[in-house]
C-alpha cells in the first residue's frame, strides 16, 4: 500500500474521523468524557456513532465498546495526534512497554483527516488497518456510510462488505453526547429530591442556569397551614396535606405541561410523590388511608421524571443548614421527623426500582461555596445518566 507524504495544507477548519474504544472500567463513561475532551479541546463533534460491543482485536481481553465520531478542528494532523494522545492519558490511559495489544482505558485513532494522505514515522493517514477492522467500519459507516478512501477509492459500505474481520460486533442501546448540556437535554425531565434542607432547590437552580433547563420550584411559601403545622400538628396536618397536594398537582401538571421552546429540559425542585412521603408521617392513620386513594388518582395523570435525584444529608447536616437559612418556622423541626421523612424517601426509591433513581449522599459536600463539589454532583449525574436506555 503506498502513501503519499504531504507538506502543503490549506488553511481552515478540516473534517477529521476518529475512531474511539475501551474495554477497561466504566467503558461508556471513558468514551463519554473523551467525546466531551474532544468537544472542548480539540473541536467541534459533529456527529456519533452509536456504540457498539466488540470481541477483543488481537489479543484475548475483555469486550470492547467503541464508537466513530467525525469532527471540524484547526488543528493540523500532528498536533491532533498529541492532542488526543494528551486526552487519552488525562483519562487514564496507561501505556505498556510490552510488545502487541493491551488492554485500554481508552483509545482513539484518527481516520481520516479530509481526504488528505499522510505519512510519519508515528502517524499514517488513512489508518492502515482501517479496512481490517469491523469494529471501525460498522460505526463509521453510521455517521459516513458514502466517505470514500483517498487511496482505495471505495466508500465505507464496500469496505464494510469487503471485511474479512470475523470478530464479534453487537451494536448496543446507548448513545453519547457531545457535551453536558446536550446529555441534560436528552434527559427531558429530571427530579432533584431531599429532605428539609438538603439543597435541592439550590442545585435544581444551578443545573437551570449552568444548562438551559426550565425550572419548575415548589410554591411551599405560599402555604398558609405550614406555619401552623410547626406550631401543632395534630391538628393542621391534614389540611396541609390537602392542600400541598392540591397545589402541587396544580402547579406540577401545568408546569410540566407546557413547554419551554428556548429551554433544552426542564429540572423541578420536588416530584409529585413527595405528598404520600410526607402525608404518611404527619398523617393518623385513618386520615392517611383516605389521603392516599385520592393521591393515587392524580398520580396516573402527572407526568414522571427520566431521572430521579434524591439528596441525602444526615439529620445532623439536615439541622444546621436549617438553622443557616433561618426560616422562622423550621427552627423547631425535631430530629425524629427529619429521619422519617427519610425513611419514607427510601422506601418510596425501594418500591419503584424501574424508576430511574440516583441517590447521592452529600456528606461534607458544599456544591454552593465550592465549585468542586458542585462538579462532582454534575459528575455523579452524568455517570449515572450515560447508562440509560430510553
Amino acid at each position: 500500500m503506498f502513501y503519499v507524504l504531504c507538506f502543503y495544507y490549506m488553511e481552515g477548519t478540516k473534517t477529521a474521523y476518529l475512531s474511539l474504544g475501551s474495554n477497561l472500567g466504566d467503558k461508556l463513561n471513558h468514551l463519554q468524557d473523551a467525546v466531551f475532551a474532544v468537544h472542548k479541546n480539540i473541536g467541534e463533534v459533529l456527529r456519533i456513532s452509536p456504540v457498539y460491543e466488540s470481541s477483543s482485536w488481537g489479543f484475548e481481553a475483555d469486550d470492547f465498546l467503541n464508537i466513530c465520531i467525525s469532527i471540524k478542528t484547526d488543528m493540523r494532523p500532528h498536533s491532533l495526534l498529541a492532542a488526543l494522545l494528551k486526552i487519552e492519558t488525562q483519562l487514564g490511559r496507561e501505556r505498556f512497554q510490552e510488545e502487541g495489544y493491551q488492554p485500554r482505558t481508552l483509545d482513539i485513532d484518527i481516520l481520516y483527516y479530509e481526504k488528505e494522505h499522510f505519512f510519519s514515522d508515528n502517524l499514517v493517514i488513512p489508518h492502515p488497518e482501517l479496512p481490517f477492522r469491523k469494529f471501525v467500519l460498522k460505526p463509521l459507516s453510521d455517521i459516513a456510510p458514502q466517505f470514500y478512501h483517498p487511496v482505495l477509492n471505495k466508500d465505507t459500505r464496500n469496505l464494510l462488505q469487503e471485511c474479512k474481520d470475523r470478530g464479534s460486533l453487537k451494536k448496543t442501546a446507548h448513545r453519547l453526547n457531545r457535551s453536558r448540556k446536550e446529555l441534560f437535554s436528552n434527559l427531558n425531565f429530571i427530579a432533584i429530591e431531599g429532605n428539609i434542607g438538603a439543597g435541592k432547590t439550590t442545585l435544581a437552580n444551578k443545573i437551570a442556569e449552568d444548562f438551559n433547563g426550565k425550572l419548575v420550584l415548589e410554591r411551599f411559601a405560599d402555604n398558609p397551614f405550614l406555619p401552623k403545622f410547626y406550631e401543632d400538628k395534630n391538628r393542621y396536618a391534614f389540611p396541609l396535606e390537602m392542600s400541598f397536594l392540591a397545589d402541587r398537582y396544580q402547579q406540577f401538571t401545568d408546569d410540566t405541561s407546557q413547554y419551554d421552546l428556548f429551554k433544552s429540559f426542564m429540572v423541578s425542585d420536588y416530584d409529585i410523590y413527595k405528598s404520600l412521603i410526607f402525608a404518611q408521617v404527619t398523617l393518623q392513620d385513618d386520615e392517611f388511608t383516605l389521603y392516599r386513594k385520592l393521591f393515587h388518582l392524580m398520580y396516573k395523570e402527572v407526568k414522571k421524571p427520566k431521572l430521579y435525584v434524591y439528596l441525602y444529608q444526615t439529620t445532623a447536616r439536615l439541622l444546621q443548614n436549617i438553622k443557616k437559612r433561618g426560616r422562622d418556622y423550621e427552627q423547631n423541626i425535631e430530629p425524629e421527623y427529619l429521619e422519617r421523612i427519610n425513611t419514607g424517601y427510601f422506601e418510596f426509591i425501594k418500591s419503584y426500582p424501574e424508576q430511574n433513581n440516583l441517590i447521592i449522599e452529600l456528606g461534607e459536600l458544599d456544591f454552593v461555596q465550592n465549585s468542586e463539589d458542585y462538579e462532582t454532583i454534575i459528575d455523579k449525574i452524568q455517570r449515572f445518566a450515560v447508562h440509560l436506555k430510553f
